[in-house]
C-alpha cells in the first residue's frame, strides 16, 4: 500500500494517538469527528457561569515505558501535571482540564469537528466516505470509534462483525454538582464500595481548577444501564441525593447540578490485540476496546495502527 491519505474517524486518544504518529512521520492524516471537541471521554465540561468538570476521564497513569514518556513529555510543556489524591500511584491530569491531553496530542492535525460519517464503501481500490452530502475517497480508514459504533456502521455481514459483537462496552452515567467553597470536602476520591455510584472525585482539588467545591460521581455499570434511557435532568435528580450523602451535604447547598450519558464508557471485554484490519489492509478499527478500559489503552492500539500503516508505505 502507498497511501496518499489517511481518514481517521474519531477524535478521541485513539485517533489523536494514531494521526500523531502518522504525522510526525509526514503524512497528512484527516481526523473525522462528528462532536464540537477533540479527546472523546479525555473530556471537560464548562459551564455558563464557569464552573469546569472532568466529567469522562479522572486521570492518567502509564504502564509501559512509551506512554510513560509521552506524559513525560506532556508534563513538560504543562499540559499535564500531578494530582495530590492520596493514592499510591502518581495520577497525571490535564491542565486546565482533561481537555488539555487531547488538545496537546492535536497540535497541528487536520481534525474536522461536526462531520458525522454516514457511510463508507470501497470502489476501485479507494475508500469512499460519506462525509455529510460530499462522497470522499482515502486510500486507507481508521475507525476509533466504540466497538458498537463500529458494528453499526459496517453492517452484520462485515468480516469484523464476529469480533466486534465479542466486545462488550458498558455505560457510565456522571454528575456534575457543585456546592461552594464552605461546603465540606471529607475526601478526595472515594469508591464506594457497594450502592450506585462507583466513583466520587473532589474536582476541584485538581491542579490548575479554579473555583472550590466542584465535584464529579460516576455510577456503576449496573445502575447506569438501568437508567440509561432517562434525560438528563432525571439522572441529576436521581444522582444527587447520592452525591450529597456521600459527602455529607445538605442537598439545600447545591449550586450546580447537570447529568452526562457515556454510553460507551467501560470496556468489559476487550478485543483481545490492539487492532482489526481487513484483508486489503487498508480499513483499521480500534481503540480502548481492543485492549482494556485505560487512556493508555486507546493510545497504545492507536499508536499500533499507525505503526501498522507506515510498515506499508
Amino acid at each position: 500500500m502507498t497511501p496518499a491519505s489517511v481518514a481517521i474517524i474519531g477524535a478521541g486518544m485513539a485517533g489523536l494517538s494514531c494521526a500523531r504518529v502518522l504525522a510526525d512521520a509526514g503524512l497528512r492524516p484527516v481526523i473525522f469527528d462528528k462532536g464540537r471537541g477533540v479527546g472523546g471521554r479525555l473530556a471537560t465540561r464548562r459551564t455558563s457561569d464557569g464552573l469546569r468538570f472532568d466529567h469522562g476521564a479522572q486521570y492518567l497513569t502509564a504502564k509501559s515505558a512509551a506512554f510513560a514518556e509521552v506524559l513525560s513529555a506532556m508534563r513538560s510543556a504543562g499540559a499535564v501535571a500531578p494530582w495530590q489524591d492520596g493514592s499510591q500511584r502518581e495520577h497525571l491530569v490535564g491542565v486546565p482540564g482533561m481537555s488539555g491531553v487531547a488538545k496537546y496530542l492535536a497540535q497541528g492535525l487536520d481534525i474536522r469537528q461536526g462531520t458525522e460519517l454516514l457511510g463508507i464503501s470501497r470502489v476501485d481500490g479507494r475508500w469512499w466516505l460519506q462525509i455529510a452530502k460530499t462522497p470522499q475517497p482515502f486510500d486507507a480508514v481508521v475507525l476509533t470509534v466504540p466497538a458498537p459504533q463500529v458494528l453499526r456502521l459496517l453492517g452484520p455481514d462485515h468480516a469484523f462483525a464476529p469480533a466486534l459483537s465479542a466486545v462488550h462496552m458498558a455505560p457510565c452515567l456522571t454528575l456534575m454538582a457543585a456546592f461552594g467553597p464552605t461546603a465540606p470536602a471529607p475526601f478526595l476520591t472515594c469508591r464506594p464500595a457497594d450502592g450506585p455510584l462507583s466513583w466520587i472525585a473532589s474536582d476541584s482539588s485538581k491542579p490548575g481548577r479554579e473555583g472550590q467545591g466542584t465535584w464529579v460521581a460516576q455510577a456503576g455499570p449496573d445502575w447506569s444501564n438501568q437508567n440509561l434511557e432517562r434525560d438528563m435532568p432525571d439522572i441529576a435528580h436521581l444522582m444527587l441525593p447520592l452525591l450529597c450523602s456521600a459527602v455529607g451535604v445538605d442537598i439545600d447547598q447545591t449550586q450546580h447540578s447537570t447529568a452526562h450519558r457515556w454510553r460507551y464508557a467501560r470496556v468489559i471485554t476487550p478485543l483481545g490485540a490492539p487492532f482489526l484490519q481487513d484483508s486489503s489492509k487498508t480499513l483499521f478499527a480500534g481503540g480502548d476496546w481492543c485492549i482494556g478500559a485505560r487512556a493508555e489503552a486507546a493510545w497504545t492500539s492507536g499508536k499500533a495502527i499507525a505503526e501498522d500503516v507506515l510498515r506499508q508505505v
